[in-house]
Formats: structure tokens, sequence, C-alpha cells
């Protein structure tokens, strides 16, 4: 990914955020020139074993996550290939009128993470199970309402054959958090206001990152 200086990550803490706020993954891959490029949508955690508390640099770092074994990507992937996890944060369309200047142009404000490593396919039934078991554990902690999986966990071992696991070394990682630091001040301070006091969440979301810029 193409990161002008503008647009570098202020500290490594706002990947390893990003990462754990916008888990879904698109996960992309060669893939044999008859086939063409995969790309698929799957949820990614921080390993509890190893990284769960994770917040330092991103380069050796073990993820975790999962996809329908039916998906051709699946029977691509293979251990010791490479593999990138691209993760998107929040992002808006900027319009001129914010900016209270001409001649202006209006551009995208967005956050995002591309994440290259290596993968380890998880072929044990027990192990896989216990990918699925630690990523209801992370988001049901951050983003649902604490359900106990216990009663479920005979429905998770019947559904757990047809789910594909793996573990995911982080290599190299780039961050890209265009907010609008390439404007003067008092106009970056505009475009934070007319976001924060927008109805979209999305707006929103990257003012309070705006909102954190040194």
């Amino acid at each position: 990914m193409f990161v002008p200086n503008f647009y570098r990550e202020p500290s490594t803490s706002w990947m390893v955020d990003l990462i754990r706020d916008n888990p879904l993954a698109l996960a992309v891959a060669n893939g044999k020139p008859e086939e063409g490029p995969f790309a698929t949508h799957l949820p990614v955690i921080f390993d509890p074993e190893t990284s769960g508390d994770w917040s330092g640099e991103l380069p050796g770092a073990t993820l975790l996550g999962h996809m329908n074994r039916a998906n051709p990507h699946w029977a691509s992937l293979e251990t010791g290939s490479v593999l990138l996890l691209t993760f998107t944060g929040p992002h808006s369309y900027v319009s001129p009128t914010v900016y209270e200047v001409t001649p202006a142009a209006p551009t995208w404000n967005f956050t995002a993470v591309h994440v290259r490593g290596v993968v380890e396919r998880i072929d044990s039934m027990e192990e896989t199970l216990g990918v699925v078991q630690s990523t209801v554990r992370a988001f049901e902690g951050q983003f649902g309402d604490g359900w106990d999986m216990t009663e479920s966990l005979d429905y998770f071992r019947k559904i757990a054959p047809g789910v594909g696991a793996f573990r995911f070394s982080v290599t190299g990682a780039d961050g890209m958090f265009k907010l609008s630091q390439e404007q003067p001040g008092e106009v970056r301070e505009r475009v934070r206001e007319s976001f924060g006091g927008s109805g979209c969440v999305h707006k929103r979301e990257t003012a309070g990152l705006m909102s954190r810029l040194p």
C-alpha cells in the first residue's frame, strides 16, 4: 500500500486498535493464473495464546482467522503461503463546502491497515473448534452481550468440519490514516467539527480519530 508521509500512522497502537475495532478482514491471495486472485471477507482476531494483549509493532504478532472449507480460496491456501489481510476503519467523503476556501477539491478521508504474513493451516478439528471459540469470546466481549456459548458447543462440533481455520504470522504491516493532515490546521478543524456534528456514524467515528491526531 502506498502511504504518503502525511498519512502515516501516528503510532503503532493506531494500527493495532484499528484491527481490533474492525476485525472483518479482506484476505487476498494471488491464486493460480487460470483462477485469478482470491479475495475473502473473514473475521480475524489476535491469537489469545501468544498475542492477545499485543500492543507493539505488528510484525511478530499471530492472528487467527477462519473461512468456509467449501470456498475455493481455502483449497488454494497452503501452509507456508503468503496472504494479505486488509482492514478498513472509519472513513467518509469530504465535501469542499466544509473547507470554506476556494479553489478546493473533494476527497475521501479513510483509515486502513494492510498486513502481510505467512499462513499455517489448522487441520485438527479440536484446534479448529478452539479458533471458533476464541473468536466468539473476543467478539462477544467487545461487540456482543456476553453470550454464553456453553450450550452450543455440541452444535459447534457439528459445524467445525466445514470450517477452515488458520494461523497467520505477521511479517509486515502498513497503516494509512488519511485524516486531512495535509490541510492547514484551521481547515482540518472545520472538517473535524463538521464530521463530529454529523448524523452519520462513519463521519463521527472519523472525527474521533481526527481528534487524536498530534
